[in-house]
């Protein structure tokens, strides 16, 4: 067998897939896109086409150190989500042509169910309260919310009491029968992370995600021993490499590698155990589309230290399309108490619906998070 032929798609709200065909009539599906970037990721993927096309898909370490190596410069986020869709992709064509789900041919699951978390409050988190009872009605009781809108790197007592009164109303609404994380999304930094911690202690959060950027990790450690919360960081971390040096200065919990960024599902595999070995749990970042989406649970399923894995049904940058709109297996995505099943299709085990991807793909926006300022004019992190 032989790889002939890589096509992508750039499809609505934000999400690029990719379909990579064979001279045999097999054909897997990955998901390689950076939000926000998609073009760029685009070119990338075609650029690596010399290194796949006539080459057996089978040999995925050989295909995936070719990609890593081959180009010299290597790292980033441009380039390993490239190799991540294509090393999705090409799992996908291996468990078909086996006729097994990627976990079984990864040493078999571990887990009957994984827990699931849903996204509530928008990028201003608001009306939070009432996103939470709606989708508890859905059955969810773990979420996650973004902790502050723009912040200073040195802000006022108004901006820290703001932030810190919105989730002590979420106790007060729910008491202990939902979980939540909180997500500073690079937007807090180190002076007043410190800070911000130590006042949300109280509410007892499941995690605190990206507590300062990850250009500024060796903080974690010192904002790790400073507060009881647990520490989460990782979607904007591209490699083992880059997650080698955060797991040997410590200070997080938990690591969130992407499936879409950080080199599809035979990197995260060792990031996942590398993480293990630091008794670090896991948890999947993942607010992208169904293909992301089948990459991570088939990590989760045979990784021990997998906790929790994002989805993004409902998700507010879901403006256009929803998870599984390009998705014709729905059933086997369907979330229980919180919980969803081992997808049992071979490959990733998502069943994609082409016709919906080709048409949705010839007017697909360019989505661009916003630029946001602060009072004073200068930029602000989003």
């Amino acid at each position: 067998m032989k790889i002939t032929k890589l096509t992508t798609y750039r499809v609505p709200p934000r999400w690029m897939l990719l379909k990579i065909e064979t001279d045999e009539g097999v054909f897997g599906w990955g998901e390689p896109v950076i939000e926000g970037r998609a073009r760029t990721v685009e070119a990338a993927v075609h650029e690596m086409s010399p290194y796949l096309i006539g080459q057996d898909p089978a040999r995925i370490n050989d295909l995936w150190q070719a990609m890593y190596r081959g180009g010299f410069y290597r790292g980033g986020p441009i380039l390993m989500s490239a190799i991540a869709g294509i090393d999705q992709a090409l799992w996908d064509i291996k468990g078909k042509v086996l006729g097994v789900p990627v976990y079984e041919l990864l040493g078999g699951l571990v887990r009957d169910r994984m827990k699931t978390y849903s996204w509530v409050g928008g990028d201003r988190p608001d009306d939070v309260i009432a996103g939470i009872r709606k989708l508890r009605e859905a059955g969810f009781d773990t979420f996650k919310m973004n902790g502050t809108e723009e912040f200073g790197m040195i802000d006022s007592a108004a901006k820290v009491d703001a932030a810190v009164g919105r989730i002590a109303e979420i106790r007060g609404a729910f008491g202990n029968e939902i979980e939540f994380g909180i997500d500073f999304h690079g937007r807090v930094a180190a002076p007043m992370a410190k800070v911000l911690l130590r006042a949300l202690e109280p509410y007892r959060p499941l995690f605190v995600e990206e507590p300062v950027l990850a250009e500024q990790s060796e903080y974690y450690p010192r904002l790790a021993e400073s507060t009881s919360i647990p520490l989460a960081a990782g979607e904007r971390m591209y490699s083992r490499f880059d997650f080698k040096r955060v797991f040997q200065q410590g200070g997080i919990a938990i690591v969130q590698p992407d499936l879409s960024h950080a080199g599809g599902i035979t990197e995260c595999v060792k990031i996942a155990a590398m993480a293990e070995a630091h008794d670090i749990a896991l948890a999947p970042h993942c607010p992208l589309g169904p293909v992301a989406l089948a990459a991570c649970l088939q990590v989760d399923f045979v990784s021990h230290n997998a906790v929790l894995q994002e989805q993004s049904m409902g998700i507010h940058y879901n403006q256009g399309a929803e998870l599984l709109d390009y998705v014709i297996n729905r059933e086997d995505f369907k979330i229980v108490d919180g919980y969803i099943s081992p997808l049992p299709k071979p490959g990733l085990g998502v069943v994609v619906d082409e016709e919906r991807v080709i048409e949705a793909s010839r007017n697909a926006p360019d989505w661009r998070n916003p630029l946001w300022r602060h009072q004073d004019g200068s930029v602000a992190e989003w």
